[in-house]
This record gives structure tokens, sequence and C-alpha cells, in this order.
């Protein structure tokens, strides 16, 4: 047996509340004419009075009959006037989630674009279908997001793996090949490899960054800034730039790992976008209850509209770029800072170059040793 519908049960309720209002109005206005037409509630005296007192009861009895009567058809008539109207009022009162329905039914992953569009009163309704279409907008960027990064994916993949069958086939199919031919194509494979690794990676730390962050760890950014020089000093040394830190104090809390690899992708980021011989500067430190880290490097003039594009996975301007990333870098750090409740800012340098700020909330100090007014200056001739 099917359940009945929304606009029947609103229907039956609109009909109920009318029944028993005008039943109650009914049974009122009869109790009211009723006292009037009592005889009791005439004075009558003189010879014949019972007589008359029988006849007007009689009058009264008869008169109170047809008006229950009357009544009763009043009520059955506006009872059924109002199931009718009822029915129009719900039906007419729920047309706004009959469009939401149908726009749901219609919607797929390949049909994202219907919209519901609701027209009227801003009430309920309209409310319920501007969500809804809000919904459907983050839902279709969602999956438009996630196909880009499925066939850019695929694509850097296949690079490597394209390189690494190539290298194979060539070498098994010279008979007379020489150990260092076999060499060549073990260390062009062995590159190869490690770019893979290193994409893989990189998926499986924008991955994790876009899951929930369970972990708390206290951490200072400053000392993960200083890591991260640590680690680049080399690379930097070998590109003559000039690097420069001044880092204070900025506690934060969450995952350890994806924190330190945000520091870790700015730095590396700039070093590795950036001119023989130009500069780097890191600043961490605490404001307006905030801490950040300020990442500045020279490099090519940028257009600042093309600056968004570059939190998105495998966005690169500079394809000549050292390190030969996948363009995974600033979008790691978009994820991470924002799983972490923070933000992050890219701005073009007047003179060429980027910077890099990304913002997130102050936590308690930690017990890192204080890198409070620490700076150095790495000139490289």
């Amino acid at each position: 047996m099917p359940r009945p519908t929304v606009r029947l049960r609103l229907t039956l309720l609109y009909a109920a509340v009318f029944l028993v209002a005008g039943a109650a109005l009914l049974t009122v206005s009869y109790i009211l004419v009723r006292n009037n037409l009592n005889p009791g509630n005439v004075g009558i005296s003189g010879p014949g009075d019972e007589v008359r007192r029988a006849v007007q009861r009689e009058v009264a009895d008869d008169a109170l009959h047809h008006l229950r009567v009357q009544y009763a058809l009043a009520l059955a008539a506006l009872t059924a006037l109002s199931v009718l109207l009822g029915w129009m009022l719900a039906g007419r009162a729920l047309r706004g989630l009959q469009e939401i329905t149908a726009t749901a039914r219609r919607v797929s992953q390949d049909n994202l674009d219907e919209r519901i569009a609701l027209d009227g009163p801003h009430d309920e309704l309209k409310e319920l279908a501007d969500t809804f279409d809000a919904m459907l907008e983050r839902l279709s960027s969602a999956f438009a997001s996630q196909r880009r990064f499925v066939a850019n994916a695929s694509h850097e993949l296949r690079t490597p793996l394209t390189v690494m069958r190539t290298e194979l086939e060539v070498t098994l199919a010279d008979p007379n090949a020489t150990n260092a031919e076999l060499r060549e194509m073990a260390e062009a494979v062995h590159e190869a490899m490690d770019r893979t690794e290193r994409l893989v990676q990189a998926l499986l730390t924008l991955a994790r960054s876009e899951g929930v962050i369970d972990r708390r760890d206290p951490l200072d950014l400053a000392a993960a800034a200083r890591l991260a020089l640590e680690h680049t000093s080399r690379e930097a040394q070998a590109a003559d730039l000039a690097v420069t830190a001044d880092l204070h104090s900025a506690p934060v809390r969450g995952d350890r790992r994806l924190l330190e690899r945000l520091v870790a992708n700015l730095v590396e980021n700039a070093v590795r976008h950036n001119h023989t011989g130009g500069s780097v500067s890191i600043t961490t430190g605490t404001r307006d209850g905030h801490s950040f880290v300020d990442v500045v490097n020279d490099g090519d003039v940028l257009d600042p509209a093309t600056l968004p594009r570059l939190l998105e996975p495998f966005q690169r301007i500079d394809r000549g770029a050292r390190g030969d990333g996948a363009g995974l870098g600033l979008s790691i750090v978009r994820s991470v800072a924002q799983a972490h409740g923070g933000s992050v800012s890219l701005a073009a340098c007047p003179g060429g170059g980027l910077r890099a700020m990304v913002t997130l909330p102050r936590g308690e100090p930690t017990d890192q040793t204080d890198p409070s007014s620490y700076s150095r200056e790495r000139a490289h001739a």
C-alpha cells in the first residue's frame, strides 16, 4: 500500500483544522440560539400561561431541529470545499519542492549544469532551492577539477613510463649493445623511476592534505623554514642565489609532516623558479592572532591574472624550472593550509618573481629552539 503523499497529508490537515474550527463555531452559535429560544427566559403570567409555554417550547424545539440540520449540512459543504481548496493550496505551496525534486532526478555526473533557479518570495523553499543550486555549483566545480586532475596525472605518469619503455626497447633491440650503452640506459630508467616516485609521493601528499586533519602536533614555522633552507642549500648555492631569512617564532598546531611539507614546498618553489644569481627571502612570525610564512623570490615577470592558476594541480608557468617538478607544489601548499584553517595568497613582484604568503591560526608556543630574530644571508658569487 503506497504511503500518502505530503500534498494529501497537508490537505487532510487543512480539512481537519477547518472541520474542528467550524464545528466549534457552530456549536457555540447553536448554544447561544438555544438559550435565547428557551421559554423559561420569557416571563409569562396569567391564565393559559402553561399552554403558551408548551406552544413556545414546541416551536423552539422545531426551530432548533431545523437549525441543527442546516448547521450540519453547512459544515459538511464547507468541509468538502476546504478539502478542495486545501488540495489546491498544498499543490501551490509544494510546487517549488516538486521543481527541486525534478531537478535532482535530472542531475547526474555528466549533467551538473542543471539549476533550479526558483522564483518567488524569499521563503524556506526559496532558501532550499538556492542552497541546492550552490551545492550543484560546488559539485560541478569539484567534478571538473577531478577530471582535470586525473587527466593531468595520467599524462604526467605516462611520460616517465614512456621514457623507460623506449630506453628498454631500444637497448634490448640491439644485440651488440655495449656495457656503456647498457649503463646509459639504466641511468635513464633510474632517473625516470625517480621522477615517477616523486610524482606519486606528491599525489599521495596532495590526497592526504585534502582529507580530515586528525593530528594536532605543535610546530614552529620558523623551525620548519630553517629545515627547508638546509635541504635546499646546495641547490641554492649551485644557482648562485642570495638567500635571506628573517625567522621569528610562528607557532601552529596540526599535522607536522604536512606543515613541514608546506614550508618546504614554498622554499623549494622559490629556489627552483628563479634566475641564476637571483635572491630568495623567507620571513616567519605572528600577526593579528595568526602565524605566517612569507617567501619571496626573483624570476620572470608574472601576469597577476595567471596567479590563481598556480594553486591548481599540474599548473606550471616556468616549464624550464630546475627540479623538473610536476606542478603540484603550490597546490599542496593550498590544500594543507586550507585543511588547517589557513589561507594562501600569491602576488607578482613588480620586478619579476613571486611572493607567496601562508597564514595559519596561531598555536601555543612550542619547546623548540626559539628562532626569534634569526636571520642570515648567503651570497653566492
